[in-house]
């Protein structure tokens, strides 16, 4: 019981002192501490029982004294019914609380009255009804068991008519308490009323259901507060056979859920990527002239490069291999005061993936075509990359200063690929070259200029940057770099940029002539450091503004791609159903490629995949930038692979493990070498004249220029030993740098013909003077084989 009801209480209602109602709850019970104990539900019944039990009526007849009488009869009713009946009523008041724990009160001046009542009994209207008997069975005296009865009906007025009787001590306590309760019953009915009132209107007012362009049907049912199974058999009413697992699309979700009295709206999903990356329209006001991005694009050794070095004077084929431009570069120059931004894509056929890049972020296209040569398969590549990009494209035909140049045979196999030379009525510009003597450059040029003006190219520099990732590749210093060409606004140092998968912020730029900037607007091609990762060459980068978001992002396209490469295959076809029943006989050959950028590292991948024939089928199973190490071995010997390292060296944690584990592992720097050894060996014709000798290492501690002689490489050598002669390789973060021999080897001032491990030695190359600190330089033979 909330209200406390106490032992002294119920000893003053019953005329009895504490000690003997303890004396009950002692045989009964348990004994009170004092009489200001408050007793619970049970302790009262037991009161109550033991005091009912003990004091009896005496007889039965007493309780069927009282009886309801016609009119007439009422002036002979016993003159002790005025008396019985408050004894009555008071035994059934003492009575019911034991049992019922509440019974009805009825008024107080019936009790304390009782002769005053008589006449107004016998004034009763007649009924058949008999009156409710009242049987006090304790005839114990006069018992207050008005305030009694009150307080078991109601326990905050039963309090209420305590503090009247004088405990005053507890008035303010119980007046909170009982408004308390009051309060709390008042506010659950009222919320009550609303909590209807709302369900009313709710049944009243359609249910609005938003829906997005694809649903489950479950989920249709569970907004519409429908069962399933009622939206599944109004399915089948329009004619559509789905399960709750299906999924339909926006129309037929719309007539059903209207059909089942719902209103539908359309649900906008607003993605991570909507949220931050800004790709509203510029307004004409906005937009200012830009640079035009030139892509020079053509067969392998027609040219492209030499004709780029004329123009802004640097000389980059001599640092290639074999003279061929294997990494994609980016190089603002000026002409006539325009700027104008150069791309020179790789010519071999392998590298379709990064010349297709370079046509489709470009403005205008320079095809080179060889005067002596002609139109190659490459050449053919290449304009199909500048019509797939609808760009205006530029023909050069380069080496005009050779004798056996002939333009007009050119100019004649261009017309089959839809390229008219505008002095035979078409719309293609033809300009002669010579990359060479720098004939005709000028011209070519101008014609670039116009072709731009023409195309009235704008950006808005004013807004956050976006383009293309040009090229990526992992630097052991300065980490991930990647090569930017910003298309739209301008990038800042100490943005936050995301690209592909990788997200980082710019922590410096650099152009291509290594000058470093603090922004770059549009068309400026930068080099920049500072991304979580190597991201992938073409993807788009944005400027964002959040990086937390951004990086939720990443981990979204992450998963994605995740999901992508482990889902199922795709199905059969009736037109691969032949091929694919051919593939069960066939043999894997499993290749892990590591390349130094990621460009490279694409075109080898896609190279080696073209060339399965009918008996072997190759599988490049990982594919990445960076030096070959312990755990790409790890992955070729679980899946039986031999590694192919393209610009890159492995470590010697992954040498010595290669060599444990007999992991074949080929290395190389021109990619003709690559493919066809890769084709013979797929042939079984692989017949090698040369094998690789391993001699030993060297770390370059100390460099020194010496009059006369150049760069000298003061090396110790950590294993094997450096010979004289023999061919080596200078590696700096595991990447090639410079493949030759050694010139000359000296001990002190001696000059010496090999120098073993553990001891120092001078050391120089031929024609190569590029050496620093911390270099280590690999000596080998090439020994040959016997067929």
């Amino acid at each position: 019981m909330n209200n406390k009801y106490r032992v002294h209480e119920v000893a003053k209602d019953f005329n009895k002192n504490s000690k003997e109602i303890t004396d009950i709850l002692t045989k009964y019970a348990t004994t009170p501490k004092n009489h200001m104990q408050p007793l619970g539900d049970r302790e009262l019944s037991l009161i109550f029982e033991y005091l009912t039990q003990h004091n009896q009526v005496e007889s039965i007849e007493s309780i069927y004294a009282d009886v309801y009488r016609e009119p007439k009869a009422a002036p002979a009713q016993p003159a002790e019914q005025p008396k019985a009946q408050p004894a009555q009523q008071q035994g059934q008041k003492a009575g019911k609380p034991a049992k019922e724990n509440a019974a009805p009160a009825k008024p107080a001046a019936q009790a304390e009255q009782p002769k005053a009542q008589q006449p107004q009994q016998q004034n009763r209207p007649t009924t058949r009804v008999p009156e409710k008997k009242v049987v006090d069975t304790r005839k114990s005296g006069n018992v207050n068991l008005e305030k009694y009865d009150q307080r078991l009906e109601d326990l905050a007025a039963g309090k209420t008519k305590q503090m009247q009787a004088g405990k005053q001590k507890f008035q303010g306590r119980n007046q909170r308490k009982g408004g308390f309760q009051g309060g709390n019953k008042r506010r659950q009915e009222e919320q009550e009323k609303m909590r209807r009132l709302q369900m009313e209107i709710a049944k009243k007012t359609p249910l609005t259901v938003k829906i997005p362009d694809e649903i489950g049907v479950g989920e249709l049912a569970s907004r519409m507060k429908k069962t399933g199974a009622e939206v599944v058999k109004t399915l089948m009413k329009n004619g559509v056979m789905a399960s709750l697992s299906d999924v339909i699309d926006f129309d037929t979700a719309a007539i059903i859920a209207e059909e089942l009295g719902c209103k539908v709206e359309k649900e906008v999903i607003v993605t991570i990527e909507e949220r931050l990356i800004d790709t509203a329209e510029d307004k004409e006001e906005d937009l200012l002239p830009r640079a035009p991005v030139v892509v020079v694009m053509g067969h392998v050794d027609h040219g492209k490069t030499s004709l780029l070095d004329y123009i802004r004077n640097a000389h980059v084929a001599a640092g290639e291999a074999g003279g061929i431009t294997q990494h994609i570069g980016a190089y603002q120059v000026e002409v006539g005061g325009k700027p104008i931004t150069f791309l020179d894509t790789p010519g071999h056929e392998a590298f379709t993936a990064m010349r297709a890049r370079g046509a489709m972020i470009t403005d205008v296209a320079i095809l080179v075509v060889a005067a002596d040569d002609g139109i190659m398969p490459q050449t053919v590549e290449s304009i199909n990359h500048a019509k797939a990009a609808q760009i205006p494209v530029i023909v050069a035909i380069n080496k005009m200063d050779k004798p056996e140049a002939n333009p007009e045979r050119i100019k004649e196999q261009l017309t089959k690929y839809e390229l008219v030379p505008e002095e035979w009525g078409g719309d293609t510009i033809i300009c002669p070259i010579s990359a060479k003597t720098g004939e005709g450059i000028d011209n070519l040029l101008e014609m670039v200029n116009l072709t731009a003006e023409m195309q009235e190219l704008k950006a808005n520099p004013n807004r956050s940057a976006h383009g293309a990732v040009i090229e990526a590749r992992l630097d052991k210093g300065r980490g991930p770099v990647a090569t930017l060409l910003v298309q739209n606004g301008t990038l800042h140092q100490g943005d936050i940029i995301i690209a592909g998968t990788a997200v980082g912020r710019v922590r410096a730029m650099t152009n291509a002539r290594g000058e470093k900037l603090t922004e770059a607007g549009p068309s400026v091609p930068v080099e920049i450091i500072g991304m979580s990762e190597v991201p992938g060459a073409g993807d788009d980068f944005h400027a964002v503004d959040d990086e937390r978001m951004a990086r939720e992002l990443v981990e979204q396209r992450k998963h994605d791609q995740k999901m992508a490469a482990s889902g199922p295959v795709g199905k059969v076809s009736l037109e691969d159903l032949f091929s694919q029943i051919q593939a069960g006989e066939m043999k894997t050959l499993n290749i892990i490629v590591k390349a130094d950028v990621q460009g490279s590292a694409e075109a080898v991948k896609a190279s080696l995949e073209k060339i399965s024939n009918e008996e072997v089928r190759v599988r490049v199973i990982h594919c990445a930038v960076g030096a070959i190490n312990e755990s790409d071995v790890m992955l070729a010997t679980t899946s039986n692979a031999i590694i192919v390292g393209f610009n890159v060296r492995p470590d010697s944690n992954a040498k010595d493990t290669a060599a444990r584990n007999k992991v074949d592992m080929r290395m190389y720097r021109v990619i003709y070498d690559c493919i066809n050894e890769i084709e013979t060996a797929m042939k079984g014709m692989l017949a090698p004249k040369f094998k690789e000798v391993e001699l030993g290492q060297a770390e370059v501690r100390n460099v020194f220029r010496i009059t006369g002689v150049g760069m000298v490489a003061g090396c110790y050598v950590t294993n094997g030993k450096m010979q004289r002669g023999a061919q080596m390789r200078l590696l700096r973060d595991n990447v090639v740098i410079y493949d030759g021999s050694i010139a000359s080897l000296q001990r002190f001032k001696d000059s010496v013909k090999e120098v073993a491990a553990g001891y120092e030695c001078g050391i120089t190359f031929e024609k190569f003077q590029d050496i620093k600190e911390g270099d280590v330089i690999e000596a080998f033979l090439m020994e040959q084989i016997e067929v």
